[in-house]
C-alpha cells in the first residue's frame, strides 16, 4: 500500500502539476524534493513508497538518482516524468529499474491509469474531494524554465531519432536580459573561436522573436556524416547541414513552446548569418535589434561524438506582456 509519495523535480511548476494530477481523495503523504540529491537522500532516510522523478535536474540528475538507488533494498517504485522523450532515455531508465516513463506534462488520466495498473491506487470507493494547492507558489521565471525544458526535450528527441544517437540535454538557461546583458550572454555561448550561425524569425498571437542556431565549424564533417550527407563538405554542403539542424531544433523547440502556451507560431525562412564568423561579428550584426528580452539558451551535445550546438531563443520586449498572460493561464491550469 502506498503511504508516502515523493515528487522530485527542480521546477516548482512541474511539482505543482504533478501534485495536482494525483487522484483526489488519495490518502497519501506527499513530499517534495528540488533536486536529485535531495530526492535520493529522502529515499535513503525515510520510507518512500512511490517517487515521481524528473531527469534533467541540478546537483544530481534523474539518471544518477536511479543509479544510486538501484540496489537499495528499500528503494521506492519510481515513475520517471520527463521532458526528455528520447527512446534511448526510456531504455536507460527502464534498465535502471524505473517502473514507468511519462512525458511532460503528464495528464491526470495518464497518472491515474498507471497508478491503478500497478495497484498503487484504486478509485473504488474514493470520493472526489479537492486538494488545496494554494501554498505551492510558482514564479514567472520558473514557469518559463519549465516551458523551455519541455520544448528542449521535444527538439532533443527529434534530433536523437534522426541521428540514432543519445543527445545530452542540459538545464536550460532562461533570463530576462537587457541588450548589453544579452550580448554578453551570446559572447559566452561558445568556448570555440569561430562558429556558423542561422537565424530564423517567428511570430504568432502577439508573440515574436528570433531563434539562433550556433554550430562549431570544426564539426561540420561529423554532423554531415550523421545526417547522411555524402561527399566532400564544401561551403554549400555546410549550409545544407546548418539548414537541416535549424529545421530539427528550431522547429521542434518552437512547436513545443507553442503547444504548451496554446498558441501558433509562423516561422520565417532561415537565414545564414555567416559561416565561420566570429561571435563578436554576430553580436555586432544584431546590436540594434535587441533591447529587453526573454532569452532561452540550450546547449545540445551528441553523446559519443564531440558535437554540440547552441540554440538561443530571443523573445522581443513587446512579447513579454503577452507571454506573461499566457503563463498566467498555464499556472491556473496547473
Amino acid at each position: 500500500m502506498v503511504k508516502t509519495v515523493l515528487i522530485c523535480d527542480d521546477s516548482a511548476l512541474a511539482r505543482k502539476q504533478l501534485h495536482r494530477s494525483l487522484p483526489a481523495g488519495w490518502d497519501v503523504e506527499v513530499l517534495f524534493a528540488k533536486d536529485g540529491q535531495e530526492g535520493a537522500n529522502l529515499c535513503q532516510t525515510q520510507q518512500i513508497d512511490l517517487m515521481f522523478l524528473d531527469l534533467t535536474m541540478p546537483v544530481m540528475d534523474g539518471y544518477q538518482v536511479l543509479e544510486k538507488l538501484q540496489h537499495d533494498a528499500e528503494r521506492p517504485d519510481i515513475v520517471v516524468v520527463s521532458g526528455d522523450i528520447q527512446t534511448k532515455a526510456l531504455e536507460r531508465v527502464t534498465a535502471l529499474g524505473a517502473a514507468e516513463f511519462l512525458r511532460k506534462p503528464a495528464s491526470k488520466a495518464e497518472i491515474q491509469h498507471i497508478l491503478e495498473r500497478h495497484g498503487w491506487y484504486t478509485s473504488q470507493g474514493k470520493t472526489d474531494a479537492g486538494a488545496d494547492f494554494s501554498e505551492m507558489e510558482v514564479s514567472e521565471m520558473d514557469a518559463y524554465r519549465e516551458l523551455a525544458n519541455v520544448a528542449m526535450g521535444r527538439a532533443g528527441g527529434l534530433m536523437a531519432e534522426i541521428l540514432n544517437l543519445f543527445v545530452k540535454l542540459p538545464i536550460p538557461n532562461v533570463n530576462i536580459l537587457e541588450s548589453s546583458e544579452l550580448h554578453m550572454a551570446l559572447q559566452a555561448v561558445s568556448d570555440y573561436s569561430t562558429l556558423s550561425a542561422v537565424c530564423q524569425g517567428f511570430i504568432g498571437d502577439g508573440i515574436s522573436g528570433e531563434a539562433f542556431l550556433l554550430f562549431d565549424d570544426t564539426r561540420f564533417d561529423d554532423m554531415a556524416e550523421l545526417l547522411g550527407h555524402d561527399g566532400y563538405m564544401d561551403s554549400q554542403g555546410e549550409i545544407e547541414v546548418l539548414m537541416d539542424l535549424s529545421n530539427i531544433l528550431i522547429g521542434a523547440c518552437l512547436k513545443g513552446i507553442a503547444d504548451m502556451l496554446h498558441v501558433h507560431f509562423s516561422q520565417g525562412h532561415p537565414v545564414v548569418l555567416g559561416q565561420h564568423c566570429q561571435v563578436k561579428d554576430l553580436i555586432a550584426a544584431n546590436q540594434n535589434r535587441w533591447q529587453k528580452n526573454l532569452a532561452i539558451e540550450i546547449n545540445y551535445k551528441v553523446e559519443t561524438h564531440e558535437i554540440n550546438c547552441d540554440l538561443l531563443l530571443v523573445f522581443t520586449e513587446e512579447s513579454l506582456p503577452v507571454l506573461r498572460e499566457n503563463i498566467k493561464y498555464l499556472l491556473e491550469e496547473s
